[in-house]
């Protein structure tokens, strides 16, 4: 990600970009398991255990991690 916006235009953006002061916002979706009869309850628990083993997104960027914010939210499932 940091290499993509190096090739960026400074003339097309609001002017030439300070990469090394760039800061970086990723969501973060914590999946819980609901009351609500959505779907089997042993599904549920599949679906839940399979969205903790997705890949750091910070890290598949190759983003700084001091300049790396991660903002959660919940969805009941």
């Amino acid at each position: 990600m940091p290499d993509t916006l190096a090739m960026l235009d400074p003339a097309r953006t609001e002017g030439p970009l300070q990469l090394d002061q760039t800061s970086y916002f990723l969501p973060k979706i914590e999946l819980r398991r609901g009351k609500a009869p959505t779907m089997a309850p042993w599904r549920k628990r599949l679906f839940i255990a399979t969205s903790y083993i997705t890949a750091d997104a910070a890290e598949h960027f190759g983003l700084p991690r001091h300049r790396t914010v991660i903002m959660g939210s919940h969805i009941e499932v």
